[in-house]
């Protein structure tokens, strides 16, 4: 076993003895508790005498407490740990092994005995026994040298690394659930911790990592190789949060193998149970779960953020609840340490997250989304981000992006953002791993990582590197895996970086308004509308009527008198009706609640529509049928109808008669919404002269629109908005429509200037090249020899 590598495969190959009575997903359920119990007990075996007699003297001690016992028995065994038990994994027997296993294992230190309490321990222990393989396994474990003597905890480290990785590629799919990819965590890792080599080579240095997903531990794992290849000597301390009980028992024991201190490693919901809360740290990393719901927390989240401000963690915004990738950013800044030049204890921190494209754009302006983006940009802590290729996650092949964050950047990045493109940067793996396809090699990543640390500005170049291949489907069908003879150009595989403003990102959304335009007719088609309930109980009125009410019992408008109850609308006629009314609504209407049924079964909802129909029908006797094309004009030509009719109106039903005969017609004169007394017309936010009179007109809500002013240099700190936005819509909005104005009632909430202020980070657009299209002779002679080939294998099939 002269490498990690080899003494991994060595432990791994405990697989031959499962084979066959366990699943392949299971070993590393087998195999990794085992490999922590052999290991913590090499590491005790030195002190394993003085802690047996510290037992023998702590039994007469009754009165001592469990917190004071420990730290007797930790003094002892100089470990974070210890164990009371005189066996060892050599001593167990054979007879009652199963028994004495349990009870060895039950008398390890608290922290130590919760890693294989979370990895159910004495379940795979009990299925071993059934199998009889348990003492076969223990023997083969007990022969395997892990003592530190023959392994230092830094190489320890690694071969335990690479059983998670073992155990990951044996769970396929689900391998996503708890483990990263180690080519990510490499360039993660190097992007976060390359801008501090110089601080990370001083000498006695002490630094912490911590990842609030923390998985398996992948991270924590890199973080702390990277800061040993640079300087041995440094002092590393790991602090994690996991939800996943048995991801959380690798992680722990990884830190424990490591000698890390296991107590900063805590088991439970981040968002919600933060079990670090008043730690700050120098590094953080995280793979938080993409586009999952926060809907289990969502009350003490809210709660945060409305209670605590900005003095939480949630201060900026919420995004929406189906996807909490944001949540955990917020989190990460949160617990970034203080940063002052001129402090040693406030060195900062530095954050790499990965992310899926989603935080990069959802939401509109003044949402939860776009108020965190506005947040980190505005406070200049988006230093870099990374496009990933596609089919790098073992659980899904989403397009994925490395943010990184500082609060100390240098000052050559203060104000800008650096995106790289690196999506093309990959080689095809030999063997695809759940949905992992790609992987990044070496080279890629110090391309990345040599171009964000250089902060250079790199225009899109083609990458050396071959097209992917596509077989032909017929062929491939066919076992024959001939490439497409198609004509069409593979996509050109590039790589760049373009550095922006922080303001280059954000925009103000200014309301655009345009008149309401109405046309108004008392035609009998558009006032019989009114025998039905406006809003959803409408469609289902309808359908009541001309099913069951208006059949036989329906009589014709002439031969009734205003306001007389129809023969079909008697509650004796709608009980009668009601199991068949109540079928059909179940088939045809379901979104219908029980109270709105109960409304479309009672009398008394058709009577006051047909009252409401009467009155109708007086107006138009009034009225008449012509159409009205201006609505002011109207509006005093129905106030003297309702005196001459001699109807009374209140509010609801003037409201429900005028929805029925009013329609928008371009063509129309605009509604008056407000004659003002004083004022000049300012056309540009809706003051307007007309007829004589400075007014103010109905907006039409279909017509309504936004514009998204980009934020210039001033505009971004609140100057210069008012300038800056009438320009902008006397260039693009006025000349396209002339009666348009903006609305200045909309402000932002922050610095009160008109318009809401918006953060998106459009990725893909900054990097797009146009492709032209290919000639359509050339698709033609593409189709016809693509039925060409495919007629001959198809004759090839019947011969």
């Amino acid at each position: 076993m002269t490498n990690f590598s080899q003494t991994a495969a060595y432990i791994w190959s405990l697989a031959d003895l499962l084979r066959g009575d366990f699943k392949q997903s299971q070993y590393g359920r087998v195999i990794l508790p085992f490999t922590i119990l052999r290991r913590l007990e090499c590491v005790l075996e030195t002190t394993k005498p003085k802690v047996l007699t510290q037992v023998e003297k702590l039994k007469g001690m009754t009165a001592l407490e469990e917190e004071a016992r420990e730290k007797f028995l930790i003094k002892a065994a100089k470990q974070s740990f210890y164990n009371t038990s005189p066996m060892d994994l050599s001593k167990l027997g054979s007879a009652d092994i199963k028994t004495n296993l349990l009870s060895y294992v039950d008398s390890f230190s608290r922290d130590a005995r919760e890693i294989f309490e979370h990895f159910k321990f004495a379940e795979f222990i009990a299925q071993l026994q059934d199998a009889n393989l348990l003492y076969k396994v223990v023997q083969k474990v007990a022969l395997t040298d892990l003592s530190p003597q023959a392994i230092s905890n830094h190489e320890m480290g690694l071969v335990f690394e690479e059983l998670i990785r073992r155990f990951a590629e044996s769970s396929n799919e689900t391998a996503g659930e708890h483990f990263t990819p180690r080519d990510i965590v490499r360039l993660t890792t190097s992007l976060v911790f390359m801008e501090d080599d110089d601080a990370l080579t001083e000498p006695g240095i002490i630094r912490t990592i911590y990842d609030p997903t923390a998985g398996t531990g992948g991270f924590l794992s890199s973080g702390m190789e990277y800061v040993h290849e640079l300087n041995p000597e440094a002092v590393v301390r790991a602090f994690g949060q996991e939800l996943n009980p048995e991801s959380y028992a690798i992680c722990k024991g990884d830190m424990l193998i490591k000698g890390q201190d296991v107590s900063r490693i805590k088991l439970g919901n981040t968002l919600s149970d933060d079990q670090l809360y008043a730690d700050r740290f120098d590094y953080m990393l995280s793979n938080p779960p993409f586009g999952v719901d926060w809907k289990k927390v969502e009350g003490t989240i809210k709660d945060e953020h409305k209670v605590k401000g900005f003095d939480g963690r949630f201060g900026p915004g919420l995004p929406r609840v189906s996807d909490g990738s944001l949540l955990f950013l917020m989190h990460l800044i949160s617990k970034m340490r203080d940063y002052d030049p001129n402090d040693p204890n406030k060195n900062g921190g530095r954050i790499g997250i990965i992310l899926n494209g989603s935080p990069l754009f959802t939401g509109g302006a003044g949402s939860g989304e776009s108020e965190i983006r506005r947040y980190i940009l505005e406070s200049d802590l988006l230093e870099a981000i990374v496009a990933l290729p596609t089919d790098m996650f073992y659980n899904t092949g989403i397009a994925t992006y490395v943010w990184i964050l500082s609060n100390k950047k240098e000052d050559q990045r203060k104000g800008k953002v650096q995106l790289i493109n690196g999506v093309h940067l990959y080689q095809k793996m030999r063997k695809s791993l759940g949905s992992k396809r790609q992987e990044i090699g070496e080279e890629d990543v110090r391309l990345i990582t040599r171009t964000f640390g250089d902060f250079e500005a790199i225009e899109s170049y083609s990458l050396d590197k071959d097209p992917d291949q596509k077989s032909n489907l017929a062929a491939a069908a066919r076992g024959r895996g001939r490439q497409s003879s198609s004509k069409k150009k593979a996509a050109k595989k590039t790589f760049g970086s373009k550095i922006f403003a922080s303001h280059e990102f954000g925009y103000r959304r200014i309301t655009i308004e345009r008149p309401l335009r109405l046309s108004v007719q008392f035609s009998d088609e558009r006032i019989e509308t009114l025998r039905f309930e406006p809003g959803k109980l409408s469609a289902a009125m309808q359908a009541v009527w001309e099913r069951f009410l208006n059949q036989p019992h329906g009589v014709s408008r002439s031969s009734k008198s205003p306001g007389a109850t129809e023969p079909g609308l008697t509650p004796k006629r709608l009980v009668e009706l009601e199991p068949d009314i109540r079928a059909m609504v179940k088939a045809d209407f379901a979104d219908l609640k029980e109270r709105q049924i109960k409304d479309l079964l009672a009398v008394k909802t058709w009577t006051d529509q047909k009252e409401l129909l009467d009155i109708a029908i007086k107006l138009q006797a009034v009225i008449g049928t012509d159409q009205h094309d201006d609505f002011n004009q109207f509006e005093e030509t129905l106030k003297a109808a309702i005196k001459v009719a001699e109807v009374e109106l209140d509010v609801r039903q003037k409201k429900q008669i005028i929805a029925a005969v009013s329609w928008t017609n371009p063509e129309a004169q605009p509604v008056i919404k407000k004659v003002l007394k004083k004022g000049k017309a300012d056309p540009t936010y809706g003051t307007f002269e007309y007829q004589g009179q400075i007014v103010q007109f109905q907006p039409d809500s279909d017509l309504r629109d936004n514009e998204d002013v980009p934020l210039t240099a001033e505009t971004a700190r609140g100057a210069n908005v008012d300038a800056v936005n009438e320009a902008y819509f006397l260039d693009e909005v006025a000349p396209h429509v002339p009666d348009a104005w903006i609305d200045g009632g909309k402000r932002d909430a922050k610095d009160d200037g008109i318009g809401i202020v918006g953060y998106e980070i459009p990725f893909n657009r900054h990097f797009y090249e146009y492709q032209p299209q290919r000639p359509l002779q050339e698709i033609d002679a593409e189709l016809d020899e693509l039925s060409a080939e495919i007629m001959q294998i198809l004759q090839e099939v019947h011969s």
